[in-house]
């Protein structure tokens, strides 16, 4: 709790810091644009991802299976995106950084053995065949409604 608050405190000092620093060297208008341009073309990106995303995702539902790396790729979407609308050029890093393919797949696979997704009728979703005993279990369930 205590890293969180500090992250809170560090990251927009950090951010207004650089601006200043970036704005002293190209001025402040190639400054204010440069915010601009990197939340255009991170949207941009963010919009093909995403729907690559649910493309894949419904796909997989189609098939029968547990969309689950989908669901844990649209959420770093999201966090990604976010970060890109906030002004500043180290959010701005991180935000590229989720909407690059490889890294976003790359988390997703370190992550994905913390929490185990349990459907419906109680089968196990798993995206890798080995099951950790400390796992997490967030149970739910889902009707479709046609």
């Amino acid at each position: 709790m205590r890293s969180l608050f500090l992250l809170f405190i560090i990251m927009p000092i950090l951010e207004m810091w650089l601006l200043i620093e970036v704005g002293g060297v190209i001025g402040a208008v190639p400054t204010i644009a440069l915010v601009f341009l990197t939340a255009a073309i991170g949207f941009a990106l963010l919009r093909k991802q995403g729907f690559d995303t649910l493309r894949r995702g419904n796909w997989k539902m189609q098939q029968g299976q547990m969309p689950a790396q989908e669901m844990a790729e649209g959420l770093m979407l999201a966090v990604s995106g976010a970060l890109l609308l906030t002004p500043g050029f180290v959010t701005d890093a991180i935000g590229f950084a989720g909407l690059t393919p490889g890294i976003r797949r790359w988390l997703f696979s370190k992550l994905s053995g913390l929490v185990t997704v349990v459907g419906a009728g109680g089968s196990v979703y798993e995206h890798r065949s080995a099951r950790r005993d400390d796992a997490d279990v967030i149970e739910g369930s889902y009707r479709r409604e046609d």
